[in-house]
């Protein structure tokens, strides 16, 4: 993207996707345990730091203050979380047992209850400013299109479209408004190069896109067992590389094991919703600072 070009003005390249259809949220997800399953919503608003209201507000913690999530605990991936955001109950299923608790006052029962699955100790933590998200510089809402998705599963045989949903993990996907398709990868014009970011809004909420997020091993697991789906990372490497469109030509791609879109939300969006079928409407790129 030119340094200071708005996408879709008299500037942009032919095949530019905001030629075609009008972008609108398709789903919500918010994800109130980090690493566990989401919880698909019509509206959630934008709280502290430009978090998604709910989203990763609770993280698990080893003894030593680690993380435990898919990334360093592969038993993470079997184990099944239904929310209820109107009720704060939140049900878990593992290998042989369920039970339901409530989020703010059962949380030593439930902290045992997962301690008993995982064979150690561990502590839930709370964070109602932003809750605790991968990339605290970049802490707004990830954003992905169902086109991508479809792509991306496409290279894999027995990843269906909402099994690669589960192992990206995206708050904002997108869909194109009334009978029309986006293109794959549409949103990465949300981003431009190092230095720089992309305004944009969905609804009433502005965005700033900062980078495409990079991936770490939890998709190449399977979402339900954190089995490994043997040369995930290199075919999806290379697919990334034979299809990326010439919107995402950045050197924001030092590698090619990268999809979805990093936000950042500005003060002034911090109360506002979001809601499923708002439109999306792409500004211009800026330096980051500004």
């Amino acid at each position: 993207m030119p340094a200071d070009s708005t996408p879709g003005d008299e500037g942009s390249e032919p095949g530019d996707p905001m030629d075609g259809p009008t972008a609108v949220v398709r789903r919500l997800t918010t994800f109130p345990v980090k690493s566990l399953d989401g919880c698909d919503r019509e509206s959630v608003e934008l709280v502290e730091n430009g978090g998604l209201d709910g989203d990763r507000e609770f993280a698990l913690f080893d003894s030593n203050g680690d993380y435990v999530n898919g990334k360093r605990e592969r038993a993470v991936h079997r184990i099944r979380a239904d929310f209820d955001p109107a009720t704060r109950r939140l049900r878990l299923v593992v290998p042989d047992r369920e039970a339901a608790f409530d989020v703010d006052d059962d949380r030593a029962a439930m902290t045992a209850f997962l301690s008993e699955f995982f064979g150690y100790e561990v502590s839930l933590d709370q964070n109602r400013a932003g809750g605790f998200p991968d990339d605290t510089e970049a802490s707004g809402p990830t954003v992905v299109s169902t086109a991508t998705l479809r792509e991306t599963a496409s290279w894999f045989d027995g990843i269906t479209v909402d099994g690669m949903r589960r192992r990206l993990r995206a708050n904002v996907e997108l869909g194109a408004r009334g009978d029309g398709e986006l293109p794959p990868f549409w949103e990465d014009r949300l981003f431009d190069r190092r230095g720089r970011v992309v305004e944009f809004s969905v609804g009433s909420v502005r965005f700033a896109g900062v980078n495409p997020c990079q991936r770490c091993v939890v998709p190449s697991r399977d979402p339900d067992t954190g089995d490994e789906y043997d040369g995930f990372r290199e075919t999806f490497v290379r697919r990334r590389a034979e299809t990326k469109p010439d919107w995402a030509k950045s050197d924001w791609f030092d590698h090619d094991f990268r999809l979805m879109v990093n936000t950042r939300v500005p003060e002034s969006s911090w109360g506002e919703t979001l809601a499923v079928g708002d439109e999306v409407r792409v500004g211009a790129s800026r330096p980051a600072a500004e």
